[in-house]
């Protein structure tokens, strides 16, 4: 089976003692190709560099995310919007909008969102959302901008049917699916079983979180299997169906070469 791996932070410090050892198991497991999400200035090199080692496998976006988004932003965006024009990337991403943590940047964060929303039109991109404990914000800002040309991930899907059916109806858009389908209390095992899986496609946010039986742990690309497995398992489909069908999705998602 050959799986696309479509939010990976592999080049961060985490992975520092063992990169190239983790990229090793990731391709042994099945894990072709692995994209790659920006941060913010500080992880652009270090994920450029890991690009340019493994080219045949690694392929980088271009984003700010809302974590990263302050009082000052303007800088940062500017930055992602110079990089756009200056080479090919696969997306505009990870960007979006986080209010997990402190609400205080909600106005900067929507601009910085409906910015890259723009950016990722302007270079005909897919856009690859983060919408922690802001479902509602970071979707008034994708909808209002869609006007059919708009594509991309809702990226760590954790959220009920009803905003699967919305993220659906809204067209262009996948639900990025990683280790929270295998939690206990994810949520997801009330949701996937009603979709279809040419909705989805398959991630592990590495290295956050690591699926069941590594919860807790750091997570890495080798274990998107253990996320196909599950996403089957609730689907009621063959892992190879499945592994088929989320890889056709990304590769026409992101537009990758076979």
């Amino acid at each position: 089976m050959k799986l696309i791996e479509t939010h990976a932070h592999l080049y961060s410090e985490q992975f520092r003692p063992d990169q190239a050892e983790a990229l090793h198991r990731a391709v042994a497991a099945g894990v072709e190709t692995i994209l790659l999400p920006n941060v913010d200035r500080s992880t652009i090199d270090a994920m450029l560099e890991l690009e340019a080692a493994a080219p045949a496998t690694c392929h980088a976006m271009m984003g700010l995310h809302p974590c990263s988004v302050g009082p000052n932003f303007e800088p940062e965006l500017q930055l992602v919007a110079d990089w756009l024009g200056r080479r090919p990337f696969v997306a505009v991403g990870e960007c979006g909008i986080d209010l997990y943590w402190d609400k205080t940047y909600l106005p900067q964060q929507q601009e910085a969102l409906r910015r890259q929303l723009a950016l990722a039109k302007q270079y005909d991109l897919p856009i690859v959302l983060h919408t922690r404990s802001a479902f509602e914000e970071a979707f008034a800002l994708v909808a209002e901008a869609q006007d059919g040309t708009l594509r991309g991930v809702f990226h760590c899907f954790s959220d009920g049917l009803a905003e699967a059916e919305r993220i659906i109806a809204l067209g262009g858009f996948k639900l990025g699916i990683g280790g929270v389908a295998t939690f206990k209390n994810g949520g997801l095992d009330k949701v996937l079983p009603h979709l279809d899986v040419a909705h989805l496609v398959l991630e592990t946010d590495c290295p956050y979180l690591a699926p069941v039986p590594y919860r807790g742990k750091r997570n890495e690309p080798a274990y998107l299997p253990l996320v196909l497995h599950r996403v089957a398992s609730l689907l009621g489909q063959t892992p190879e169906a499945v592994a088929e069908a989320t890889t056709r999705n990304a590769r026409e998602l992101f537009r990758l070469a076979n």
